[in-house]
């Protein structure tokens, strides 16, 4: 069955994994400079201050990303960049380096896709109290009314926030991302703060004369480590938090469990009529299923679980029917409350070395069979009649992979760092065709 018609392609990267330059032109300090500069929190002490040196070679990649014949072409704006106070003053450099970025991509017959917030808290922010504070998600929606007031005339779809849910868990509730925080259950509040945030945003943007305006959650179906009844509970506990507690409140209204609004601050019902504010699409970002176990006795109630299988370089389970799964899984929630989905993000790094060889080729099947597998069970779901318009993948060039540094590759396309050469891979290639014979 082929793909629908006007079924969009795309790439999607993020500002601080690519960009370098974090010192050039007034941009501010943010969280997750700090956090790499501490000892011990990034793999092989790496830094990211040069990273895929997007800064200064976004021509290069842009063009590489139109010769795959994508539609669209998904970057972050830093808000240390644009805002180095995180409110007030804005950066004209800053600002005016996006404007490029993004002249650039529609000379080259791309859609831009801007994300305004992919975890790089400006540092001022952070320090008068980050996600924990609820005056973040007004000044959130301050800067996103100054980035929309530029962009909108040629941005084709936004993204307020991405994956809220890793920000909450990983940098405020167990502390392994920045701003290093070990909150536990005590980081909900960053939760409801920044969904508020994104309701927000959704309104500042429409202000703006912006169009196209969505979301991209990580997500994926969570399932027990074993058929006892205890793992059981805790894979359905462990659902509730990392998939509906952030969908819910988007295309409902309100939280799937009234457990979870009771601990959430503020005028909670005024806030949820905000957070629902209508989307024009929703975007899935899926990489591996959610697997766990129970775990009495401990600070928090459930562990990870592993099982034998592929996996992939960060060690997660390759499984393309999880993809299938909550794809399917969102029409059976939301229904008729469901706008358009987009697999928003979509990719894995390998266990194995991309490096090219004598050819001056980057061999990497591992990652056309993990793309292969994952779109075709994304096309079983649209054939089961789930509305799917985009997949996007994760990422055009290899980037710095935030605690592990450069050791993971990405990319569909291979960067030296030391000489900061490009090198399509296989998978750039195979993807290129993948797309032609789509159309």
């Amino acid at each position: 069955m082929p793909l629908p018609n006007g079924f969009r392609w795309g790439v999607g990267a993020s500002g601080f994994q690519t960009e370098g330059a974090l010192d050039a032109d007034g941009r501010g300090r943010s969280t997750w400079d700090v956090f790499c500069a501490e000892p011990g929190r990034i793999a092989g002490g790496d830094s990211p201050a040069v990273a895929a040196d997007f800064y200064h070679r976004y021509a290069t990649d842009i063009a590489l990303v139109r010769d795959l014949g994508v539609d669209l072409y998904r970057f972050s704006v830093a808000w240390p960049r644009v805002q180095p106070s995180g409110s007030g003053a804005v950066n004209a450099k800053g600002l005016d380096f996006y404007d490029r970025v993004v002249d650039e991509m529609c000379a080259a017959g791309l859609r831009p896709v801007p994300t305004l917030y992919h975890w790089d808290t400006p540092l001022p922010i952070e320090e008068d109290g980050g996600w924990l504070n609820r005056d973040t998600a007004f000044r959130f929606a301050e800067y996103a009314a100054i980035v929309g007031e530029r962009l909108a005339d040629r941005a084709e779809m936004w993204i307020p926030l991405n994956e809220p849910s890793v920000l909450t868990f990983l940098g405020y509730a167990t502390g392994e991302y920045a701003p290093g925080k070990r909150l536990l259950f005590d980081s909900l509040p960053t939760a409801h703060h920044q969904l508020l945030a994104h309701g927000l945003a959704v309104r500042a943007l429409r202000a703006a004369g912006a169009t196209g305006i969505g979301t991209a959650n990580a997500h994926a179906p969570t399932w027990p480590g074993s058929d006892s009844e205890a793992d059981r509970g805790a894979a359905e506990f462990y659902d509730v938090l990392a998939n509906w507690l952030w969908s819910d409140p988007i295309l409902r209204g309100r939280y799937p469990d009234e457990d979870l609004a009771t601990v959430m601050p503020g005028p909670v019902a005024d806030d949820l009529e905000i957070i629902a504010t209508p989307l024009d699409w929703y975007g899935v970002n899926y990489y591996s299923p959610f697997r766990v176990s129970a775990a009495s006795g401990e600070e928090i109630p459930f562990v990870p679980t592993e099982i034998d299988g592929p996996k992939t370089g960060l060690g997660g389970e390759i499984n393309p029917a999880g993809l299938g799964e909550i794809l399917r899984a969102f029409p059976k929630r939301y229904g008729d409350a469901l706008p358009p989905l987009y697999v928003s993000e979509n990719g894995t790094s390998l266990s194995t070395v991309e490096e090219p060889d004598a050819d001056d080729r980057v061999r990497d099947q591992g990652r056309i069979d993990y793309l292969d597998a994952h779109i075709a069970a994304m096309r079983e779901a649209i054939e089961d009649g789930v509305d799917v318009r985009g997949y996007l993948h994760w990422s055009p060039t290899d980037n710095f992979e935030w605690t592990f540094g450069y050791a993971q590759r990405f990319g569909l396309v291979h960067v030296d760092y030391r000489t900061q050469k490009r090198t399509p891979k296989d998978s750039y290639h195979w993807f290129r065709e993948l797309i032609k014979a789509s159309r």
